[in-house]
């Protein structure tokens, strides 16, 4: 069972730079990243991703055959949650890494957490706003 049969929208690009633009303008909740594209490598468009603020906080899980051990350490140290190697893992398994990354990102950040808004408070509240 892949991405779109398991009801997941996939957008697709054809290289670095048409990834970069998809994700400027289809906000995606999370990318796919191949590390070998035509144009550029996979952490260089992590990177650019990761630098601007569009983009900046979107996760990113990094899926290659390219098992190079610094490649790997660069990704995770420029942001990536991820990084698969395509021939150690099935179908099946990337969708529920994908689902269960997803399902992390989509619940509600706990109160006083940065960038959620506090509860709202009651009558007779003494810390209406939720933070210390």
């Amino acid at each position: 069972m892949g991405l779109k049969t398991a009801g997941y929208e996939v957008i697709n690009a054809t290289n670095g730079q048409d990834g970069i633009n998809q994700a400027k303008t289809q906000k995606p909740d999370l990318i796919l990243l191949d590390q070998i594209m035509p144009d550029m490598l996979g952490n260089a468009v992590l990177a650019t991703l990761k630098q601007d603020p569009d983009t900046s906080a979107v996760p990113v899980m990094l899926i290659s055959n390219y098992n190079e051990n610094q490649m790997m350490k660069d990704a995770i140290a420029q942001g990536a949650v991820d990084y698969i190697l395509k021939y150690q893992i099935e179908t099946k398994d990337l969708v529920d890494k994908v689902q269960s990354l997803l399902s992390q990102i989509s619940k509600p950040a706990a109160a006083g957490t940065p960038g959620t808004p506090p509860p709202p408070s009651t009558p007779g509240d003494k810390n209406p706003t939720g933070s210390v």
